[in-house]
């Protein structure tokens, strides 16, 4: 996601928030979101900004709008020159950091990607994940999001996380970077760990741990199921619809919510991930839920009749 199409939501944000905006600014608004996947994106981001920090952009720019300006250009003008600089700031600085728009490779939301590399090793990268990549020196730097590597015979790669660093041969891995730490799975092989104080493990295959701060935690197996998305498929076995939709809500650009009494349904299936909105429709048909969306990037589940 490039810098001038965050400035460029964050404007169109602000311009919404004076109050000045006129039917031609919403058509060209429209125009704008729909000329490419990424302005839509972009602008559904800042929506869902926009709907956590609610009040401080409109109070900013009704500040601007309260003092005395001869004509609307004027009045447009201060506003945006006031309430364009904290959706830009959100932008930047909380959810879209630099690093993401510097990296090498990047996926969108809701996209993956495969890239071959030397040796007949495979790098995946799952929904909204950046990596950089030094090919000479074998090493990929996980910057955000997910990635799964395969590295056949005797060749190896370094991964790179901000919590350590792994060295992969002849083995298959998946990295997941979360809020406080990352998440290592080895399916095949064996994957040796350095954590950020230089202290060493390994971790075999069909082994899950922690790598946080503080080291690398203790391991359990996992669920091959949750590595579905490899193969572009979400599977859930009896899993509670809250957990379900949560995880299903990283494939999709806007804003999914659900009503709390939702959670605790069961879901047990395997879901193509190129059409979460026939999954959304799925899940209303069999658990007899409703879907409301506002538009295809706003959508809410309530329980259907029976379940009321």
């Amino acid at each position: 996601m490039s810098r001038d199409v965050a400035r460029a939501a964050a404007q169109w944000l602000a311009l919404l928030e004076s109050g000045a905006a006129t039917e031609r600014d919403h058509a060209a608004l429209q125009r704008w979101r729909d000329s490419h996947p990424q302005h839509e994106q972009t602008w559904q981001k800042a929506q869902t900004l926009r709907q956590r920090f609610n009040g401080l952009p409109q109070a900013l720019a009704m500040a601007s709008l309260d003092r005395p300006q001869p004509g609307r250009r004027a009045v447009l003008k201060r506003a945006l020159g006031v309430a364009a600089l904290v959706p830009t700031a959100w932008l930047i600085s909380r959810q879209l950091p630099l690093e993401t728009w510097r990296a090498d490779l990047h996926t969108a939301t809701g996209e993956r990607k495969r890239l071959p590399l030397a040796d007949g090793a495979n790098l995946q990268l799952n929904t909204a994940t950046a990596v950089d990549m030094d090919l000479a020196q074998r090493q990929i730097t996980l910057v955000d999001g997910e990635l799964a590597l395969d590295v056949p015979g005797d060749s190896a790669f370094t991964v790179n996380t901000r919590y350590g660093q792994l060295r992969v041969s002849q083995a298959q891995v998946c990295v997941r970077q979360l809020a406080a730490g990352c998440r290592v799975s080895v399916l095949k092989g064996a994957v040796q760990v350095r954590d950020l104080n230089g202290q060493l493990a390994t971790l075999q295959g069909g082994q899950q741990a922690p790598l946080q701060a503080t080291g690398l935690g203790a391991w359990v197996p996992f669920d091959v199921l949750q590595l579905g998305w490899r193969d572009g498929v979400l599977t859930a076995q009896n899993q509670a619809l809250g957990d379900f939709l949560r995880e299903l809500e990283r494939y999709r650009p806007g804003v999914l919510r659900w009503d709390p009494s939702l959670e605790a349904l069961r879901v047990t299936g395997s879901f193509r991930l190129e059409d979460t909105d026939r999954i959304l429709n799925l899940l209303a048909s069999t658990l007899g839920l409703e879907v409301h969306a506002r538009t295809r990037y706003w959508v809410t589940l309530t329980p259907g009749r029976r379940l009321s």
